[in-house]
């Protein structure tokens, strides 16, 4: 017998966490998060999502041992203000038994219908600044500290069930070369964009200097992504808990702004060395010494993963993207760095796509939300 039960503790919380080391924990591809961080997204006195947002969040157990667990979550801005009536579910991890996944997935029906909505959508975090995604495609591989891992089953559950697939996420892994070998035509056509459009490009040395663009990117992020299904919009409470939740991880010289004639921002990157390695040495934890592999991979590495892109409306599909990476490159050559790898990008998004074409690359990832309709009684 499956018994779902719901928890709202910190320490059930704790619990809620530890699960995916139980499940993963002896899994060479799994990438566990700092648990004190994924406590901190999920307490609601901590995320400031829940000003506009609720969540319930359940463990499955089976003969007293935890064998699934599962978020049901609803973002008010995207109910009232996108008018899209969807529950959400996402921190989703299951044993390989169909029931628990039915049994944990019985509650995001029901809390979905409880409070008048009309269809779920999951894997997914409270907004887009979340993991998403269930992986079905690259299970030998790594998952990125944005992403999450799972293994193949997770899908054959939904497919069984009778779920269908929403959204789809490609990642790719890029091989880099010396900027004299990188490919002429797009340092060409940078440099021709740069030119045309009066363009501008933005070094950092220091976070400091990075500082007075953030918000910036954020509103660019939305103009870049607002139209797309999956976007909902970011509050200014949730920029603030981005910031301090990121910011350490970042490396000054691998974000690139790029400014237009009138020095308002039209394009941004963000990426970060990969933090991979690092958070399997550290296993959850900051302290005693999970910061200084983190310290480590931040100034030592040969490998770096895209986080954000944002651009201008105005200026897609002009070349933006190409002028980004070729700049990305000197800094990624000058520090030694070999690849670099895409987080989850939509698979409608051919614009990025076509430009790794140019590069040695290879698409080793993918990943989806599915989808399901609700009906009472069912």
């Amino acid at each position: 017998m499956i018994d779902v039960v719901e928890i709202s503790t910190r320490n059930d919380l704790k619990r809620f966490v530890d699960f995916s080391f139980k499940l993963y924990g002896q899994n060479p591809n799994w990438t566990p998060p700092i648990i004190k961080e994924e406590i901190n997204t999920l307490d609601q006195t901590k995320n400031p999502v829940f000003k506009n947002a609720k969540a319930h969040y359940f463990l499955a157990f089976k003969d007293e041992v935890i064998v699934g667990r599962i978020a049901v979550m609803i973002n008010w801005i995207e109910v009232k203000k996108l008018k899209k009536k969807k529950v959400r579910f996402g921190w989703f991890d299951v044993i390989d038994d169909i029931n628990v996944t039915k049994a944990l997935m019985d509650k995001v029906h029901a809390i979905g219908l409880e409070n008048g909505m009309e269809f779920l959508e999951g894997p997914v975090g409270f907004s887009n600044m979340d993991k998403a995604g269930m992986l079905v495609k690259g299970f030998e591989e790594s998952n990125t500290m944005i992403t999450w891992y799972n293994a193949p089953y997770y899908y054959e559950h939904f497919k069984k069930l009778g779920y269908k697939d929403l959204a789809v996420w490609v990642e790719y892994e890029i091989t880099l070369k010396s900027f004299e070998e990188s490919p002429e035509k797009i340092k060409k056509f940078s440099e021709l964009m740069l030119q045309r459009y009066k363009l501008k490009i933005l070094d950092f040395k220091s976070k400091k200097q990075i500082i007075p663009y953030v918000e910036k990117m954020f509103v660019l992020l939305e103009e870049t992504y607002g139209k797309l299904q999956t976007f909902v919009p970011i509050q200014k409470e949730q920029i603030k808990q981005y910031k301090e939740k990121y910011f350490r991880y970042i490396h000054p010289e691998f974000i690139k702004c790029i400014t237009g004639k009138d020095d308002e921002l039209i394009a941004f990157c963000i990426t970060m060395p990969s933090f991979t390695k690092a958070l399997k040495k550290a296993n959850g934890k900051m302290f005693p010494f999970g910061f200084l592999h983190l310290l480590k991979a931040l100034y030592f590495n040969s490998r770096a993963s895209f986080y954000l892109i944002g651009v201008h409306p105005k200026f897609q599909n002009k070349g933006v993207t190409a002028i980004i990476f070729n700049e990305m490159q000197k800094s990624f050559n000058k520090h030694g760095y070999h690849i670099v790898e895409t987080n989850p990008e939509l698979d409608e998004n051919s614009s990025i796509q076509n430009l790794w074409k140019n590069y040695e690359h290879r698409q080793h990832k993918k990943r989806l939300t599915v989808t399901q309709k609700l009906k009472k009684g069912a």
